[in-house]
């Protein structure tokens, strides 16, 4: 699980949400500052970006980059340093930047906050070295002794609040070496280089530290581990709290664990920082020693003002990692002798569960934060012992529970050994479908979830009815526990099944709509965080963009409103949009032409080709494959012949990479590596990303669509070159599915998995046999065919899996594939407003986008189920789904007209191009027809 994604849970209960969104008064807190409600001071400007209200003066010039002074503050202190930065910067012209009011605050400095981010309350501006110098003189003899959290990225300066960096002072932007766009400096030689902002502090290389911050450096190297009686070996987890540790204790031999915990940082819902929560937790493990429960406190001391507790280390594994290694609906037919060994092994864990925390509870201490993460479990794999006690408290305080896993999360009505119980009723779900954190958006889908393991799972059914009453609050006599009771619940449950077509595509629709918020700037249907970024909202992944094609290509009624503000939206984009296919503005250019509207769409696209997009790196979502791909798609829909030019441009960029990429072994006549096997450490290293979206898949398809229209053979070559460069990346799993190896984790998705590299095999194959490729795609199918992923979407989860076997033509694939995956995506389905919807990434929230959401399972299920089936962009359907739902065809109640007007589908194969015979070294001919047309 990704914390990052928890604070953007806090504003909305359905949908993930800008936190900007929470600044309101919230319990009578002010929602200002008092400096932030102050007009402008006579020649400033003043305006907001994001959480920081900025101020400059009107006629001033600030530098590019510089020296940028931090001041951190906590809750309690940040008005004061707010009225003293204001006066101070206004009296000398000094521009500056705050945090306005305490609940953005609170957020930065929360205990899964960025890193990088954490304790910046305000920054300053200085024109020179000269002015940084005086202004750390003066402004740290104002706030001398005023506390803050420590700055990661910078020099403090003294023992005061404030803190120093080099970095940029306005937007400026370039690509870092995966290509994506991030903030930028200029180096020595003017050249624009990533503004690193690593929780570090560092020097560029070309900068000077002054002589005036050598003293601050040297003080801060002289804080080591040195002089412990300790030696740190591993990092074991960081959050904006702090860091766990293993290692050893010198003195005696035995291996421990110490847990840190940084001042006035990592608060929690009650407004605790890190120190304290660390101090309750040390307490209560006092409390419980001797229980055998719970690790002993070994030591407690402190280190730069950092606290660090010092605890015995458990043999095991947290029990989230036994599902990775034992959890049998990981591939598509398990035995039934393993599906019930797993069960008596997983009601044996519950019972032990059970057992551990009663003796807790006998203690009189309230544990919390029970979930998959805290509960360890022994070499053994039976014996249970539970860690992480900082939100444990004695049952006498009545605390509310201020930290916990979104998917065991107690209702607020919930107190003391209740709040345990609700715990305990999750895990009994989550020990077979860990889709518990669904539980967020709808308490209801509990019922949902016990009757999809039961029907998996050999589990006693009172285990699970427990678990559904102690959630939802439902007397047991108002359930109906029979067969055809389950089977009305989960008829009730969700307005339709996904495979019922096409009502599902009716009621994904009108869920759709519903969720539109046309009245807002930053994004039109909510998905996932990803569109709170520059340019997210309109995007073809997580925007606007995606969902119109979603709704065109499965034959949905135009939405002029929503194209109108696609188009207001992106008439002048920021500076820092992205420019590629999947994340910017060239897939919104895309989209648009393939709407009609080829004016805006040409704009966008003369923007585009106006930056430095020659930089990108060369994947398909944002990169040059992708860019190849779009202007070549632009050019054949508007006759403009100049896009086609620049399109070969990007292609030969491409080509010219091609020599560095990685060569490996094959990868089903290799032995399976990492946890599998040696040398999957090793694979991974040698290159980061592999798939459709970030591989070399991206650049495949690029070549084959471009070979298809320029008929030039070298780019069938290069395709197949990079789709062995990807093969490479890739390994057996434990499962027997060949998975992109990452080294901690095997990846099967469409996005960054295997299955996208197999969409592109196939397309590749219906070219050319190669009977190698053939047999990697073949491996390639199990990885499609499991009965469980933790995630819906299209591009991470089980959407994509149905989108490969839609249009699969690999001969094993067999229909029942296809149906039992679209039968399944009711696992991760919930209804909205009494419409059919998908939880996005994290499955935390509900999400309507094309990459994480119900527009991607949309596009999904149209491409497996629909006459006319619907196309991923530039990868068409290969032959006709292989499955129809027996409800195919079936007329609804309010049947959606189909706009065919606006269903077009992409070219492919046209004549040669004279502008081909520009790509150097690579011969032109007709363009050859394909083996397997649609």
């Amino acid at each position: 699980m990704e914390k990052r994604y928890e604070v953007f849970c806090l504003a909305d209960d359905h949908f993930y949400e800008t936190p900007n969104r929470l600044f309101g008064a919230v319990d009578g807190t002010p929602q200002l500052y008092e400096p932030a409600s102050r007009p402008a001071p006579d020649g400033w400007r003043r305006h907001r970006s994001g959480d920081w209200l900025h101020l400059s003066p009107a006629n001033g010039q600030t530098p590019a980059q510089g020296w940028k002074i931090h001041v951190s503050a906590c809750l309690d202190n940040a008005e004061k340093a707010a009225c003293v930065v204001w006066d101070y910067c206004v009296s000398r012209t000094i521009p500056f930047k705050f945090v306005p009011g305490p609940n953005h605050l609170f957020l930065r400095n929360s205990k899964y906050a960025g890193r990088g981010t954490s304790g910046k309350f305000a920054t300053l501006y200085p024109s020179d070295e000269k002015q940084l110098h005086r202004t750390l003189g003066e402004l740290g003899e104002l706030l001398d002794g005023e506390p803050g959290p420590y700055i990661l990225t910078d020099l403090r300066w003294r023992q005061g609040p404030l803190y120093v960096r080099y970095g940029g002072f306005t937007q400026r932007f370039c690509t870092d070496a995966d290509g994506t766009l991030v903030p930028a400096v200029e180096d020595g030689s003017g050249r624009l280089v990533p503004d690193r902002r690593d929780p570090v502090f560092h020097v560029p290389e070309w900068v000077v530290l002054p002589d005036f911050l050598e003293p601050e450096l040297a003080a801060r190297n002289a804080t080591t581990t040195g002089g412990l009686p300790y030696r740190i070996e591993q990092a074991l987890h960081f959050s904006n709290g702090g860091g766990v540790y293993a290692g050893h204790d010198l003195r005696t031999g035995e291996k421990v664990v110490l847990k840190e915990a940084r001042p006035h940082a990592g608060l929690a819902a009650d407004g605790a920082d890190a120190v304290t929560r660390l101090e309750r937790e040390r307490a209560i493990l006092e409390r419980l020693s001797g229980s055998g429960v719970a690790p002993e406190v070994r030591d407690w001391f402190v280190l730069d003002g950092h606290r660090f507790l010092v605890m015995e280390y458990l043999e095991g594994s947290t029990l989230n990692t036994y599902f990775g290694r034992r959890h049998p609906l990981l591939i598509a037919d398990p035995d039934p002798g393993v599906l019930a060994d797993y069960t008596a092994w997983a009601l044996r864990v519950q019972r032990s569960v059970e057992h551990a925390l009663a003796s807790v509870h006998d203690r009189g201490i309230v544990f919390n934060d029970l979930h998959l993460f805290n509960i360890l479990i022994g070499p053994d794999e039976e014996s249970v012992r539970l860690i992480d006690f900082e939100a444990a408290a004695h049952i006498d305080e009545d605390r509310r529970q201020v930290v916990a896993h979104p998917g065991f999360l107690a209702p607020a009505d919930r107190r003391g050994f209740a709040i345990d119980r609700y715990a305990l009723a999750c895990l009994r779900l989550a020990l077979f479908l860990p889709l518990t954190t669904l539980l967020g958006v709808d308490r209801g889908k509990a019922a949902h979830l016990a009757d999809a393991a039961a029907a998996e799972f050999p589990v006693p059914r009172a285990f699970l009815a427990d678990a559904v009453r102690e959630i939802t609050g439902t007397p047991q006599s108002h359930r109906d526990g029979t067969p055809q009771g389950r089977r009305r619940r989960a008829e009730r449950y969700l307005p339709v099944d996904p495979g019922d077509w096409p009502r599902s595509r009716d009621s994904m629709y009108r869920a759709l709509i519903a969720s539109a918020t046309p009245e807002r700037d930053d994004r039109l249907f909510p998905g996932d965080i990803e569109q709170f970024k520059d340019g997210g909202g309109t995007s073809l992944a997580h925007g606007a963009a995606g969902v119109l094609y979603a709704l065109a290509e499965t034959g949905c009624p135009r939405q002029e409103p929503a194209e109108e503000w696609l188009l207001r939206h992106t008439s002048a984009p920021g500076p820092g949009t992205p420019l590629g296919l999947f994340d910017g503005l060239l897939g919104t250019a895309w989209v648009l032409a393939r709407l009609g509207h080829t004016g805006p769409a040409l704009e966008l696209t003369e923007r585009v080709l106006g930056e430095r997009w020659q930089r990108l790196g060369p994947d398909l979502y944002g990169g040059l494959a992708g860019v190849a791909l779009a202007l070549d798609e632009l050019s054949r829909t508007t006759g403009e012949t100049v896009l086609h030019d620049r399109a070969l441009e990007a292609v030969q960029l491409l080509a010219d990479r091609a020599e560095h990429l990685p060569a490996g072994p094959d990868p089903l006549r290799a032995p399976p590596g990492g946890a599998n096997g040696a040398g999957r450490g090793e694979r991974a290293r040698r290159a980061d990303k592999a798939g459709l979206l970030y591989g070399s898949s991206g650049s495949a398809l690029c070549f084959l669509r471009l070979h298809e229209r320029t008929g030039a053979p070298a780019l069938l070559e290069l395709a197949a070159r990079h789709l062995r460069a990807d093969l490479a990346r890739c390994a057996m799993d434990r499962s027997g599915a060949l998975a992109v190896d990452e080294g901690r984790r095997s990846m099967p998705y469409l996005g960054r998995g295997s299955v996208g590299i197999a969409m592109v095999l196939d397309d590749y194959l219906a070219h050319h046999d190669d009977e190698g490729l053939a047999r990697a795609r073949t491996a390639i199918l199990p990885a499609a065919t499991s009965r469980f992923y933790a995630q819906s979407g299209l591009f991470g989860g089980r959407a994509g899996m149905v989108l490969h076997l839609a249009r699969t033509t690999t001969p094993e694939v067999a229909p029942r594939h296809l149906a039992d995956q679209v039968a399944r995506l009711s696992w991760h389905a919930v209804p909205y407003r009494g419409q059919l919807a998908f939880a996005g990434d994290q499955v935390m929230r509900l999400s309507m986008d094309l990459a994480t959401g119900t527009a991607g399972c949309l596009l999904a299920i149209g491409a497996a189920l629909d006459e006319r089936p619907a196309a991923f962009p530039f990868l068409p359907p290969l032959r006709r789904p292989q499955s129809r739902s027996p409800q195919q065809g079936a007329e609804t109640e309010d049947p959606l007209t189909r706009a065919e007007s606006v269903r077009t589908s992409p070219a492919h194969v046209t004549n040669g191009d004279s502008a081909g015979r520009r790509l150097a070294g690579m011969r032109t001919e007709a363009a050859p027809s394909r083996k397997d047309a649609p």
